[in-house]
């Protein structure tokens, strides 16, 4: 890697190889849905890319502006999708009864309790941090970058 130290490793390709190897190991033969375990996982693996966009979009934006809006925008089409899996994880019949439980049951903290909460407490957390940076209507909007040449 150009312009890094022999210590420094990226380790996005090895998280990537390790989804790759995931889905062809487990989707072909595995369920015909998603499990809520796998769901959470997914929850969890995107909300961890959006804290590592959020540093780079942080650290960009001042110095490279265009490339900063790109990075903007990735980061809440990020949010964006780690929300669908929060509530498709709540669309999900629990293991055992069956049941779907209500959507808002997790503002309670406690929805089903634990450790099925742990979905539910990331995604509070996350975005109590979105909203610092985020505004409403740029999670509305269609469009999340500006264009600059």
């Amino acid at each position: 890697m150009p312009g890094t130290t022999a210590t420094v490793q990226d380790f996005v390709p090895y998280a990537t190889a390790a989804i790759d190897f995931h889905r062809a190991l487990n989707i072909p033969a595995g369920p015909l849905v998603a499990s809520r375990a796998e769901l959470d996982s997914l929850h969890a693996h995107l909300v961890s890319l959006h804290e590592l966009l959020d540093a780079h979009t942080r650290r960009t934006s001042p110095l490279l502006p265009a490339e900063g809006d790109h990075l903007r925008a990735a980061r809440t089409r990020l949010w964006q999708a780690a929300d669908h899996l929060h509530a498709a994880y709540h669309s999900s019949p629990r293991p055992g009864s069956g049941d779907v439980p209500d959507r808002d049951a997790c503002r309670t903290r406690l929805p089903e309790g634990a450790p099925e909460l742990t979905i539910c407490r990331r995604h509070l957390e996350t975005a109590r941090l979105l909203r610092r940076r985020i505004t409403p209507a740029d999670l509305r909007s269609p469009f999340t970058g500006l264009v600059r040449r």
